[in-house]
């Protein structure tokens, strides 16, 4: 019980995340002190990309939106297993971060801080997130329109959705107050 009053006086939950769970997630991650180390160049803002898709396809039931920025990245998938989106990804993150770190002589620089794995808790929640997730290069001013940057499946959304069912789940899941906090 001594732990429990010590996580609530720290400002922590009264329990631990419980970790493994099947079901859908919004996973995101941020290079550290939000730099832009995924986009340093194109090449290997593609070349991540690719890794980074595999990655997910491989150890996921199915990936429905994903976007990746020069600091950071999002993606709604479909899991029966939490811990293995989390190794999967951490070996990625461990890896990338050796490469770029010999790449630019810089051994021994965090590249990437942390990786947050929310569930999604109903419905409404999943069409906000599909919408959060798509229309990120809009809010950071990569882009003008969602289905214009070339690092995200918003535009493979759009055309297998259609432009009007888009709008309607756009205007009856509004993203609000999403990312605040985390995402800035």
């Amino acid at each position: 019980m001594e732990a429990l009053r010590v996580r609530h006086a720290v400002g922590m939950a009264w329990h631990r995340p419980v970790f493994g769970r099947p079901g859908w997630l919004h996973v995101t991650a941020a290079c550290y002190e939000h730099h832009p180390l995924i986009g340093l160049n194109q090449e290997r803002m593609r070349a991540f990309c690719h890794h980074w898709l595999q990655v997910l396809r491989d150890a996921s039931l199915e990936l429905q939106a994903w976007c990746l920025l020069p600091n950071h990245y999002h993606a709604l998938l479909q899991t029966e297993d939490e811990t293995r989106i989390r190794k999967a990804l951490g070996r990625l993150h461990g890896r990338s971060s050796h490469d770029w770190n010999v790449e630019e002589g810089k051994q021994g620089r965090k590249c990437f801080h942390g990786l947050m794995a929310k569930p999604v808790r109903s419905s409404g929640h999943h069409w906000a997130t599909v919408n959060y997730i798509h229309h990120n290069p809009v809010k950071h001013g990569y882009a003008e329109t969602r289905q214009e940057w070339p690092y995200s499946s918003a535009d493979d959304y759009l055309k297998s959705t259609g432009r009007k069912q888009a709008q309607r789940i756009w205007r009856e899941y509004p993203i609000d107050e999403m990312g605040r906090g985390w995402d800035e």
